[in-house]
């Protein structure tokens, strides 16, 4: 049986204790300090700057045991995670000393415990630091395992939080206790037999039965080795269903239950990825074509970094919101960001629900992590525990190292030890997913990050803006890029002083809130490139207004066009889904904590699995140019699909019928380009926009909203470089 605790939270400054504080558990112990001490919203202007004066303190979780044991009963005291070094204390005897915040911790406290008057606590270190790291960057973590990105990073604010972030409780247990039961199974190539063998971690011998979807039993025994006959697969979001079957073993007083998804996973090489005339034949372009159950899916969707910036706090229905977003704009993956914290069991759990494939990444990031003994033997454990507890979640289909680990700024490589480990450990306890070091791999792309860019990045994304930049790329997958935009009003007043609002200006709230320095010195509200194309903005809502015309054309265009550039493109996944706080800007399609901005609307049009599309070689357009699109029909559904397109443009009272395309008809999984279109743009005169419009009878047809110059105003554009 589990007993949660009642605890209170201390202080250590200097070795004094504070006077008691409650604590949370799940939760953060800074965030409870603060509760506590009136530090106010943590998202307003600049409260978040009060964390700093916590960082170096230790801090202790005390706890009278409250608790029942029956006779020949053991007393555990379980925490599913403690953030990060800490002693655990039986009545002020240390029993437990650790590093880590993903394993779990099972004590058995039977043998020390008093008859009454138990007292337990939990003493955590300060956030790791490595001595001569520069003060306040993310270098400070890069001998440790603790997720780099409460260090600070470009969307979140530096604060360092530890604790008791995961469940954390007594609990007592007889011989019968059911430590551990999962499943393990081999499907046929023709995936027509899954050999199931069970592995059940218990004193006891323990019965098993399996279930279908209905409830109807398809195996009950104790052999742990049986065979289920054409078992339902597992699929992704748009390619099927995502059949779950449901399992439980038991004994006579004890009973687990969990879910098994029947699936396979390869990662195979892109079309066109080598030119095999080409010496010597050495490294090529990644391989990164997923083919799941002997299908080849392409991979859309989007880049999941921490909901919130205290862990603790993150629960059911925080991922619960979230993912329902996620399946609903018709996405399929999310990579779990390596720098930031791995996510709790629920969130595995909702997305083999919802059939969201996971890309899970180890909680390395940007940094040039270590090969020396002390940090590797940290990381073996944590890994160890992550791989063996998530292995089991049919949505998770690729491991990976960490993110940038091979980039200038990090200069990690094919032989540094903190790679080569987690490779092996993936292959010891989990051979049946694919591993990559990290991303980007060799001809993988990460960028551009704004919508329009003179210069390019080091992605070899070309210059210019997102239309012309990713027309011209040529990447095996796009697993990081993005368009900015500014928050809603709304968030701007809850979290900027109002003599700040406007115009955005590098004042204190803004720059904590990213909205400018975040990265660049005008990201991400990016004003200049919203003024280059509209001009001046008169009001913060107009601003706004700009803001989300841009990011959602922008992200319209990107994810179209790297589905065209299929099958030699196999991923399209924006940089980046959600927040963990309020921002003034962000890449993110969705506002803290679970609020769509618009541009989350146009992916989910631009996401459909079957839908005609255009491609458009640029954004803004000119009075008396020629302009140009072609015209595509895109299917990435698992069915033949067909359809019909009458095309149109309108400028102002102009209008232009530029094309019927009738009969229309691809293949599963495939796409098919049409005719170019085009015409002279007419002189509108006071006009701005003009729209092309893709009208479909059965709903797959599509919009897309241009800036346009009259010609007495315009001339020449710019693209500004900053």
């Amino acid at each position: 049986m589990i007993f949660n605790q009642k605890w209170q939270g201390y202080r250590i400054q200097n070795g004094v204790y504070s006077d008691p504080f409650p604590a949370s558990v799940p939760g953060n112990i800074q965030k409870d300090w603060a509760r506590s001490h009136n530090f106010g919203d943590v998202h307003y202007a600049e409260n978040c700057e009060k964390f700093r004066e916590l960082e170096d303190d230790f801090w202790e979780y005390r706890a009278h045991l409250d608790y029942t044991a029956n006779e020949g009963e053991r007393v555990f005291f379980v925490s599913q995670g403690i953030d990060y070094k800490y002693d655990i204390s039986l009545n002020e005897k240390v029993i437990h000393s650790d590093e880590g915040m993903f394993h779990k911790i099972e004590l058995d406290l039977t043998d020390a415990l008093l008859e009454s008057g138990n007292e337990l606590s939990v003493k955590i270190y300060p956030h790791p630091k490595r001595a001569g790291s520069p003060v306040g960057s993310i270098l400070e973590a890069d001998h440790s395992c603790k997720p780099p990105v409460c260090y600070g990073w470009d969307w979140n604010p530096r604060l360092l939080i530890s604790g008791l972030w995961q469940e954390a409780y007594i609990e007592t247990r007889t011989s019968a206790y059911i430590r551990n039961c999962e499943v393990f199974y081999t499907l046929s190539e023709d995936f027509s037999v899954a050999d199931v063998t069970v592995s059940i971690d218990c004193d006891l011998s323990c019965s098993f039965e399996l279930f279908d979807a209905d409830g109807n039993i398809v195996y009950s025994g104790s052999d742990t080795s049986f065979t289920v006959n054409n078992p339902i697969l597992w699929w992704c979001n748009g390619q099927g269903d995502p059949y779950l079957y449901t399992y439980k073993a038991s004994n006579s007083e004890y009973s687990v239950f969990g879910t098994v998804g029947f699936r396979s996973v390869r990662i195979v090489r892109n079309f066109n990825a080598i030119d095999p005339s080409l010496f010597p034949k050495s490294r090529y372009d990644a391989p990164f074509t997923l083919m799941l159950n002997g299908r080849r899916v392409f991979m859309k969707g989007s880049n999941w970094v921490n909901p919130d910036i205290f862990w603790g706090d993150i629960n059911r229905d925080t991922y619960d919101s979230l993912l329902t977003l996620v399946r609903d704009a018709n996405m399929n993956i999310l990579r779990m960001w390596g720098g930031a914290a791995v996510a709790k069991r629920d969130f595995y759990e909702l997305c083999d629900k919802y059939g969201i494939m996971v890309w899970q990444e180890f909680m390395l990031a940007c940094n040039r992590y270590p090969d020396d003994a002390d940090y590797l033997t940290v990381l073996e454990k944590e890994a160890r525990a992550i791989i063996t507890d998530h292995r089991r979640y049919p949505c998770l289909i690729l491991w990976c190292g960490g993110n940038e680990l091979f980039n200038g700024w990090s200069g990690m490589d094919d032989q540094s030890l903190p790679l080569r480990l987690l490779d092996k450990l993936c292959y010891e306890l989990d051979y049946g997913k694919p591993f990559i070091k990290t991303s980007p791999l060799v001809g993988m792309g990460h960028g551009c990050y704004i919508f329009a860019d003179s210069r390019g990045d080091r992605a070899g994304i070309m210059g210019g803006d997102v239309y012309k930049s990713f027309q011209q790329a040529n990447c095996v997958a796009y697993t990081e890029f993005g368009v900015p935009s500014i928050s809603s009003e709304e968030v701007l007043r809850s979290i900027i002083p109002e003599d700040e609002l406007f115009p955005i200006g590098e004042t204190k709230s803004y720059l904590l809130h990213h909205a400018v320095k975040a990265w660049r010195p005008q990201s991400h509200a990016c004003v200049p490139i919203i003024e280059s194309y509209f001009g001046p903005s008169e009001s913060l809502g107009q601003l706004i207004d700009r803001s989300n015309f841009l990011q959602c054309e922008g992200y319209k265009a990107c994810y179209e066009e790297m589905r065209k550039q299929e099958p030699h493109c196999s991923a399209a996944l924006n940089w980046c889904f959600n927040e963990p706080w309020k921002t003034a800007a962000n890449l993110s399609v969705i506002m803290y904590p679970a609020n769509p901005k618009p541009a989350y609307y146009a992916i989910k049009e631009a996401l459909r699995p079957v839908l005609f599309s255009a491609r458009i070689p640029k954004f803004d357009w000119k009075a008396g140019e020629v302009f140009k699109a072609e015209i595509w029909f895109l299917n990435d559904s698992p069915e033949a699909a067909s359809g019909e397109v009458s095309v149109s443009l309108r400028v102002g009272e102009h209008t232009f019928s530029l094309l019927d395309w009738k009969n229309v008809s691809t293949p599963a999984g495939e796409n098919l380009q049409g005719a170019q279109v085009c015409c002279v743009l007419p002189d509108a005169i006071g006009e701005t926009e003009m729209t092309l419009t893709l009208t479909s009878p059965d709903g797959k047809g599509s919009e897309y909203r241009l800036v346009y110059y009259e010609k007495p105003k315009v001339t020449k554009r710019r693209v500004l470089n900053f």
